[in-house]
């Protein structure tokens, strides 16, 4: 794949550069649009980001924009489900919706003939929902039965009491995408309707479009669709979110499992922040793949682990730093001090030259790899913009990688490595021993 250019186009008929060129250009109507022409393969691929999200729901009703974008493709005021379902298979098409924690989104795939006829199709969708009363109870009841099933998965019952304790009572992070059965039952149409009219207008829309098509035709066919949205008189509503102070916590939940799930989590900083990339190395370093840290030193020469890694979700608000390892349940007290001393080995002891270089180089590589199909490459940009992080941030990550120190990476662990959170669900035996060696 060819590298991308980052260039700015005015709002007319922006013209070309060179094939790799990113072209942005905001619409009249206030959408950012996104333009990446790949006339390599016959598909075009494309996002439409509504940045609300998680983070954009009172706890009250925790879940909503799950069960709002699952209800975007299931009726409009012109099309019933089926006839969506008829139209995206009968060309071989792709379109779905999903929610996270920043934003809500559209996404579609489709061959060049078909992009025009699936992408007004998406515009439908996403303008004029109808939220059919038939389809929210069927909506909301597999939500019920998932939220249910999570209860049966140790990691996902430890992870969500880890962000509990992390994020407190208030704070939306605290709570999975799906909500909890109690907000969901009480989420209602008046409140999907109430929050569509809020959000979805199009200036807080951001459309990347990624594939054989010039960002001439690009722009022609976003503005036939969306050109015409108007926004409202009423300005967006913004999203205050509690401040958050890092306390240690541990949480011991008994469940009769084969193995004991050990969560560790600690807060850490959004996307803006500082220490950003360097947190992002240290993820890699401690638990991506193989020869990550983690894996060698308490799976491979300990023998503690059956899974172990490590995450830090890019967020606009404060994220998290979370390891976790999956161990036998006699090992349970152990595993968690492996896990607690490799975190704080991170701000005792530097990186040697060695190391630092070859988590570099596994980041570097395994972010040109997720940039491989236009999918991706359209899902990248424009997150990027609904980040507030522009498409320059596709090659300002890379080089902020590629500028790291060894001295960045212990100054950030030991930043972030301080007051963290302990969160297990394991066999009553296993619990006890945590909480002796907590004791101790």
């Amino acid at each position: 794949m060819t590298a991308l250019t980052p260039s700015t186009q005015s709002r007319s008929n922006p013209q070309p550069e060179d094939s790799a060129s990113i072209y942005r250009t905001v619409l009249p109507n206030g959408i950012r649009l996104i333009v990446v022409e790949n006339p390599v393969a016959d598909i075009i691929s494309a996002r439409l980001f509504t940045k609300a999200g998680v983070s954009h729901e009172a706890r009250s009703q925790a879940g909503l924009f799950s069960l709002l974008t699952s209800l975007l493709t299931k009726g409009t005021h012109s099309r019933s489900s089926m006839e969506i379902a008829d139209q995206v298979e009968s060309v071989g098409a792709s379109l779905g919706s999903d929610t996270s924690a920043d934003y809500s989104l559209i996404s579609l795939k489709t061959v060049s003939a078909d992009f025009a006829n699936i992408l007004a199709l998406a515009a439908d969708l996403l303008r004029h929902p109808s939220f059919p009363q038939a389809e929210i109870d069927l909506e909301r009841r597999l939500t019920l039965q998932a939220l249910r099933s999570m209860q049966e998965q140790p990691f996902t019952v430890a992870y969500n009491q880890l962000r509990q304790d992390l994020y407190g009572d208030q704070h939306p992070y605290a709570l999975p995408n799906l909500g909890t059965a109690e907000t969901v039952r009480q989420l209602d149409q008046t409140a999907l309707i109430q929050a569509h009219q809020q959000y979805f207008r199009p200036d807080n829309l951001t459309v990347s479009i990624v594939g054989r098509i010039t960002p001439a035709a690009a722009v022609a066919l976003v503005e036939q669709v969306l050109g015409d949205w108007q926004a409202p008189d009423v300005a967006l509503p913004t999203p205050e979110l509690p401040s958050l102070q890092p306390e240690a916590a541990c949480s011991l939940v008994p469940q009769d499992t084969q193995q004991s799930m050990v969560v560790l989590g600690y807060l850490a900083g959004s996307v803006q922040h500082p220490d950003y990339a360097a947190l992002k190395l240290i993820s890699t370093y401690l638990g991506n793949g193989l020869s990550s840290r983690l894996f060698v030193e308490l799976r491979e020469k300990r023998g503690l682990a059956y899974d172990v890694s490590a995450f830090y979700p890019t967020r606009l608000s404060t994220s998290q730093f979370v390891v976790y390892i999956g161990t036998a349940p006699e090992n349970t007290a152990v595993a968690v001090e492996g896990l607690q001393t490799e975190l704080k080995r991170l701000c005792d002891v530097p990186l040697t030259a060695e190391e630092l270089q070859t988590a570099k180089n596994k980041l570097l590589g395994q972010y040109a790899l997720g940039k491989q199909t236009n999918a991706q490459i359209a899902q990248l940009l424009g997150w990027y913009d609904v980040l507030g992080l522009g498409v320059e941030f596709d090659q300002g990550f890379p080089n902020a990688i590629a500028a790291l120190q060894i001295e960045d990476i212990q100054r950030a662990a030991c930043r972030c490595f301080n007051q963290g959170c302990i969160s297990v669900v394991g066999p009553k035996p296993a619990l006890e021993s945590v909480a002796a060696m907590i004791a101790d």
